[in-house]
């Protein structure tokens, strides 16, 4: 059945939050609920919607984005919903960026039983910073150890005041049997089919639901004057004014209301879904950011707002895309202006490529379900687009260049190589690679000695592509310890000749040149200097002299690394009217270079990156210890905004190769990690220089 919805009624809902909150079985109550699902499906037995793909079933835990729409009725309105579940692990971060860039809200999902972890604190700062508008749902209240007071209290104490509890629990853990409207002043008490009737107030809930619901009133009508003065008048405004200022404070990132629910006994779920309609921002009205007037590399332009109007042109923004190993590459966009529909034409302004929309669908996890048109601000899918990747921008217009506004960064932390099983693996890997990291952001393809590395966000993020790549592209590799990224420099200044000359019938090959080959500063790169007087080398031949030095440099010194900082001058030589020509001087050179590397000797070079650790304060002790530990220097030690401890420090790249996960270990996944890669620093004295003769 075709769904449609407007963008009045329709709300994208990015569910964020730790791993094991409890988010994707919250979205399968949601959808059971809604009727979209006839029974609930289990995360631990395989069978949710969201948890799809065969890796997420295999571990038992979130892994990619993943859409879900389902229809829901409220006060005879109709309404479309795309749920936008997401991983709490925090290797797939790049994930969440994606959900946040077409959410209309974030659903901050935390155990009641778990409490603000580091999981939780990721979630809501990475909502923050995406500017996207925020609710907390606290869920498994019918579990032991539930307390959902003691919940509410560590979220104030870790995000502020500006967190109110518009819901109570009607008992808790194995008695968790309702909730109470903290608005309203209803108690919503529910049957085992997850329905619910209205019964008054419990006499032990009273006086604490009356003080929430004064607390809770004055700071939404001292948010409207209108409200306020009708309010210390004695004249409390009607719940749905209310709602509507509520709704319009946390549009505006000034408050974010705590609901609560039980997904396993359906106990809240309707209630929550209820709220989420009537206080989230319309679809369309958070995002509709783009970038205008880029160049062909999509940098420059300047930042616009589209409006989400259906009357507009065309305008679509493709946020992911993933290949499914049946139907091709699969696009998830959303809407932002204008009204898409199959057969409609479009050019896409980030690259270029001209577009015919096929068959339109909106995604319910694997299932495809059939859209006559998506309208501003709705979520949808296509298949077999040829040349839109994740981050494109798709109008009407022929003419001009244009972009999303750009996701997070999210420099990788943990490398691999990657050594194909056969030549038939090996001949189809790059391109597997190129649609593999087409698919996820986050990862990075380097290749190096000779070697294809792959770089993420920590080891489960390789091991997914891995095995993403064995069960989609049908490509099966093995992985390594990726190298160090070593570079030697010369010891000291050396002179050396480099003589090529060889006769063997015809034409011969002869060039001979003098070459001083001296230390540069670090991170001076390389350096050619001509010195030649006289015409000893043809000027015609003297480019193929600094070629050759380059060529010998980039091939390795005696340690067998490249060789940076350092200064070849050609200071003398010899040619031949007929025996002489470009690639002998080319090799010459390229001799004369390895023999004054020889005879002056090496030096071990290791690179050396900046690491940015963020931590609880508790744990900024162990942190500064372990990178003592690893020949760390640190730089600065200071507090962050959210009050935990900022530490940066250079590290040798040699001491770093486990290091996210060590530190996840240490600080019980509560610490934030970037590396990037500095500069060059002498490794220490340990058979490191060489002195070959």
């Amino acid at each position: 059945m075709a769904a449609t919805s407007d963008s009045s009624t329709h709300r994208t809902v990015a569910l964020l939050g730790a791993m094991g909150c409890g988010k994707t079985t919250l979205a399968e109550a949601i959808l059971h609920r809604s009727g979209a699902t006839s029974r609930m499906g289990s995360v631990e037995q395989g069978t949710t919607v969201c948890d799809h793909e065969a890796e997420e079933i295999a571990r038992g835990i979130t892994l990619s984005l993943s859409l879900a729409w389902l229809p829901w009725t409220l006060d005879g309105a109709e309404y479309g919903v795309t749920l936008v579940d997401t991983p709490g692990h925090p290797d797939f971060v790049g994930a969440v960026d994606s959900a946040l860039s077409i959410a209309d809200v974030a659903v901050i999902v935390v155990s009641a039983v778990d409490g603000v972890t580091g999981g939780t604190r990721t979630a809501w700062a990475t909502a923050g910073a995406a500017g996207v508008p925020r609710i907390v749902a606290v869920t498994q209240e019918d579990r032991a150890r539930a307390d959902f007071r003691r919940t509410v209290e560590q979220l104030r104490d870790a995000f502020g005041p500006g967190l109110w509890p518009i819901e109570l629990p009607l008992g808790e853990e194995q008695d968790f049997r309702g909730v109470v409207d903290i608005v309203s002043e209803t108690a919503l008490v529910y049957d085992e089919s997850g329905r619910h009737h209205d019964e008054p107030l419990p006499a032990d809930l009273a006086d604490e639901e009356h003080r929430l619901h004064q607390e809770v009133t004055e700071e939404i009508v001292s948010r409207d004057d209108a409200q306020l003065e009708a309010y210390l008048e004695g004249n409390e405004p009607p719940r749905a004014e209310l709602e509507n200022t509520l709704a319009d404070a946390i549009a505006q990132g000034e408050a974010v209301p705590i609901v609560l629910c039980s997904a396993v006994t359906g106990t809240g779920v309707d209630h929550v879904i209820d709220l989420i309609c009537e206080l989230s921002p319309t679809g369309g009205s958070h995002d509709g950011r783009i970038v205008l007037g880029t160049d062909e590399e999509g940098q420059g332009g300047s930042e616009h707002r589209v409006a989400p109007e259906a009357s507009g042109e065309a305008l679509v923004h493709i946020f992911r895309t993933v290949a499914d190993p049946f139907v091709g590459q699969v696009a998830m966009y959303k809407v932002l202006s204008g009204v898409l529909r199959p057969g409609d034409r479009l050019h896409n302004a980030t690259t270029g490529a001209e577009e015919r929309m096929p068959a339109l669908f909106r995604l319910r996890g694997a299932e495809h379900l059939p859209a006559d048109a998506i309208r501003p601000g709705e979520v949808g899918a296509v298949a077999k687009l040829t040349g839109s990747p994740a981050g494109s921008l798709l109008w009407t217009r022929s003419q001009g260049r244009a972009r999303p506004v750009p996701l997070p960064a999210r420099p990788p932390v943990y490398a691999v190589t990657l050594e194909p099983v056969s030549q038939s693996d090996d001949a189809k890997l790059s391109t597997a690679l190129a649609r593999l990291t087409a698919d996820d952001h986050t990862l990075v393809i380097d290749r190096a000695a000779g070697s294809t590395i792959l770089r993420g966000l920590g080891d489960a993020h390789v091991a997914v592509a891995v095995d993403r790549l064995a069960r989609v592209f049908g490509v099966h590799v093995t992985t390594g310890s990726a190298p160090v990224a070593y570079r030697e420099t010369i010891a000291r200044t050396a002179e050396a000749e480099g003589k090529l000359k060889k006769q063997s019938g015809g034409h011969g090959q002869f060039a001979v040149v003098q070459l001083k080959v001296s230390p540069l500063p670090p991170g001076s790169g390389f350096a050619f200097v001509d010195s030649v007087v006289g015409g000893a080398v043809p000027r015609t031949y003297i480019p193929a002299v600094e070629k050759g030095a380059r060529d010998a440099l980039t091939a390795g010194g005696p340690l067998g690394h490249p060789v940076v900082d350092v200064q070849v001058e050609l200071r003398d030589g010899k040619s031949h009217s007929v025996d002489s020509s470009e690639m002998a001087f080319r090799t010459a050179a390229a001799i004369g270079v390895k023999a004054a590397l020889a005879e002056a000797g090496t030096i071990l070079l290791e690179p050396v990156s900046i690491v940015t650790v963020t931590v609880p304060v508790d744990d900024q002790g162990p942190v500064l210890t372990d990178l003592s530990g690893r020949r760390g220097r640190v730089h600065a030690s200071e507090s962050a905004e959210d009050g935990r401890a900022r530490i940066v420090a250079s590290v040798p790249e040699a001491e770093l190769e486990r290091y996210v996960l060590d530190l996840r270990a240490l600080t019980g996944a509560q610490a934030e990690l970037t590396i990037a890669t500095d500069h060059y620093e002498r490794a220490p004295e340990r058979g490191t220089t060489a002195s070959v003769r």
